[in-house]
């Protein structure tokens, strides 16, 4: 059966205090809505978003997607949101209808739900909870049958005692939706229009009403809260803990570690506390991360140490190399094998060979060193002239003294040493001491001043 998703996402979330669009806060580094998205696209690309509050940034954050969006310019309840997307909806097969602001239900609980619709039954996802307030209950006749949802504040004091509750997630007939929407009415406590009507009109026609229950009771979880938000991040969180831990990975603490989009292990990798990891990072195996580093789309080959408090963006790092403690890798930046970027070293644009070190206190920025090579602590490439970027090579098996200053463009040739505190402007031949300073000079008669 076709299936076509709406996604609810025009409430203003007036408690999470900010001027931006709830379903744009994030969770794991994406809006809360673009978890929903990619869950959806597990199902089909017919994805339609009802959008309101906020809705220019909505629509610009997921403008490239091949969504279609609906506006709904008065929040006058579910049923009407989904009312919205009604011309854009099929009259046949089944529609998924989902939450911006529900970000963590599983593609897995969603796949059974779905496969509940019929021509003449539909999928109702509920969830039992030990404190049902706010929500609305999961009415069922004697023979468990579900007759009806109401909203907890047009429950009576029966009705207040059940503690299944409705998630919002359904899945339904199309027809239905396009028969019955129109049908909604508003003659309720808060005035609006529930989508919840429709478990009552599906009851009254005949079309059977079947529940799927999640694993988790998070996967219905809606965030209406900066509270909500990090107590749902540190369930996710937990979640990935336990999948790397269950890859093989040894995690330090796993409530300190955060993966914000994709990463990747081998054997035996070893993660330390507050490590955060962005994009696609790849580990190879025995690769140890020690605490407070932060990784962004990189790869790091099998053996390799990064010290504590380090940075790393968009890098390549080799077999076995060592990076850290208090460096700075950014974008563009690969070691090769055994190659060592140590404290306090910022690099960028800069290819190392192997078995190169950069140990101390330098800035190596449009550079490439060659293999075997050593740079004193202090170096600096001066890369910039203002206006343009200008490249700095360092050949196999230089040696550039501490305190030295490389002005681009510039060559240090192969076997070159350089003599520490040198400015360099011109080629350093290979195999050839080069100095660059000025010539120290002693005064003999030079006056200490004093105070006056």
């Amino acid at each position: 059966m076709d299936v076509s998703v709406v996604v609810l996402a025009a409430g203003q979330g007036s408690r999470m205090k900010s001027k931006q669009p709830k379903v744009l806060h994030r969770l794991a580094g994406i809006p809360l809505a673009a978890h929903v998205i990619n869950t959806a696209r597990q199902f089909t690309s017919d994805i339609s978003m009802v959008i309101g509050h906020g809705a220019e940034e909505v629509r610009q954050y997921f403008d490239d997607q091949q969504i279609k969006f609906c506006v709904q310019s008065e929040q006058l309840g579910t049923g009407h949101a989904v009312a919205q997307a009604l011309p854009e909806l099929p009259k046949a097969g089944a529609v998924l209808i989902l939450y911006g602001d529900v970000p963590l239900t599983k593609p897995e609980t969603l796949t059974v739900l779905v496969s509940k619709v019929g021509q003449h039954s539909m999928g109702l996802l509920t969830v039992n909870v030990a404190d049902p307030t706010g929500y609305g209950r999961i009415i069922r006749d004697h023979g468990g049958n579900v007759q009806k949802i109401v909203e907890h504040k047009d429950a009576d004091t029966e009705q207040l005692k059940v503690k299944e509750i409705n998630s919002g997630i359904i899945a339904v007939p199309a027809w239905m939706l396009h028969e019955w929407l129109p049908r909604l009415s508003n003659n309720n406590a808060q005035g609006e229009y529930y989508l919840t009507d429709l478990i009552a009109m599906a009851v009254a026609d005949g079309v059977a009403v079947q529940t799927v229950h999640p694993c988790d009771e998070e996967e219905t979880l809606g965030v209406n809260n900066r509270i909500q938000l990090a107590e749902l991040e540190r369930w996710y969180q937990l979640q990935v803990a336990d999948q790397l831990m269950t890859n093989g990975v040894t995690l330090q603490d796993p409530n300190r570690i955060d993966v914000r989009g994709t990463l990747t292990t081998g054997e035996d990798c070893w993660i330390d506390v507050n490590c955060v990891f962005e994009g696609d990072v790849t580990l190879g195996d025995n690769v140890v991360i020690r605490s407070n580093c932060l990784i962004r789309n990189a790869t790091i080959a099998s053996g390799s140490v990064i010290e504590a408090n380090s940075v790393i963006e968009d890098a390549r790092i080799g077999d076995n190399a060592t990076v850290g403690p208090y460096a700075r890798l950014r974008p563009g930046t690969e070691l090769e094998a055994g190659a060592k970027v140590g404290n306090f070293v910022e690099t960028k644009k800069a290819y190392i060979g192997a078995g190169s070190k950069v140990n101390h206190l330098s800035y190596i920025g449009d550079t490439t060193v060659g293999n075997g090579a050593n740079i004193g602590a202090g170096t600096i490439t001066c890369n910039y002239d203002g206006v343009n970027k200008h490249q700095t090579q360092i050949g196999h098996g230089a040696f550039v003294g501490s305190n030295s200053t490389l002005v681009a463009p510039v060559t240090v040739e192969d076997g070159a040493f350089i003599g520490a505190g040198s400015v360099l402007t011109k080629t350093a031949p290979a195999d050839q001491l080069t100095v660059g300073r000025a010539r120290q000079v002693s005064l003999a008669n030079w006056k200490k001043p004093v105070k006056k």
